[in-house]
């Protein structure tokens, strides 16, 4: 049975299927364009979370050493995408498929900041506030070239695809989306959207293309927050420089980026405090 590939960066189209098993089939003869029919994502049941599409789970250091060395079988250009990425299939029989491949220097491009190492550091923040959201991404050469490496992530599709009224009132998916904003918020991404949001048949949030976050010393609009669970307000308010400086300064600008960054945490707590004094925890913590 032929199965699809999903690009996990930049917004790219993608397949829903059944869970798969870590053992991967062989890689698709070509990259795949966007826009492939999709199967429907079942309503969602309000029990313990299922790990998805998200086979990284618990195996974090495991998948980033896999992306660092695993041997590469060829490379194909994604037939979608302003970075003109590249999907990266490995040899078969390793822990994933394919990898999408991005070569973005740092620096201004059409008036955005651009970098793949951007990249990197949204997985490294995730990775610190235990969001598990963004799938595995290193710093890898190929051909001669340094570029962000991200797992191609199997079995989502776009959210903008997705019929969300499937899922209206559920706690766990409420959860997700408040995570996602408050997370774009704290890395100053102004390029979030619907095009790279992914979601599993478990309904699990999958966060892609970051490589315009961490670009600005402040948020030039920040996305509303009224509600957050309380296990993720305390993980952003623990955050320190120190950790910042060790997980994520070698992959944003500069150490100025990292207190930017904690400056903005500042006014996210503080809103979320003023939120509490006005409403109630009730209100603003509620899952």
């Amino acid at each position: 049975m032929r199965r699809r590939r999903l690009l996990a960066t930049l917004g790219l189209a993608s397949s829903v299927a059944a869970f798969l098993t870590p053992a991967r089939a062989a890689p698709e003869p070509a990259a795949q364009a966007p826009g492939s029919p999709q199967a429907a994502v079942p309503a969602p049941a309000e029990t313990v979370a299922q790990a998805g599409a998200k086979i990284w789970l618990e195996r974090h250091i495991e998948f980033e050493e896999f992306l660092k060395t695993a041997p590469i079988a060829r490379l194909a250009r994604v037939p979608v995408g302003v970075t003109k990425p590249q999907q990266v299939f490995f040899a078969e029989g390793g822990l994933a498929g394919s990898a999408l491949l991005k070569h973005l220097p740092p620096g201004r491009k059409a008036g955005f900041w651009e970098s793949y190492k951007s990249e990197i550091a949204a997985y490294r923040l995730d990775r610190v506030l235990g969001l598990d959201m963004v799938p595995p991404t290193v710093e890898r050469s190929v051909e001669g070239e340094s570029g962000s490496l991200q797992l191609w992530v199997e079995n989502c599709q776009l959210l903008k695809d997705v019929d969300q009224s499937r899922v209206s009132g559920s706690p766990r998916w409420g959860k997700q989306l408040r995570r996602q904003r408050t997370f774009d918020n704290l890395i100053a991404n102004i390029d979030r959207n619907t095009g790279n949001l992914l979601v599993d048949d478990q309904w699990n949030l999958i966060l892609i293309d970051h490589s315009r976050a961490f670009g600005s010393n402040t948020m030039p609009f920040m996305k509303e927050m009224q509600r957050i669970d309380r296990e993720f307000y305390d993980r952003l308010k623990a955050l320190d420089e120190v950790t910042l400086m060790r997980e994520i300064k070698p992959w944003v600008l500069d150490a100025g980026s990292v207190r930017d960054l904690l400056k903005r945490r500042d006014k996210i707590i503080e809103q979320f405090d003023r939120l509490v004094q006005e409403k109630g925890e009730a209100a603003v913590f509620p899952f």
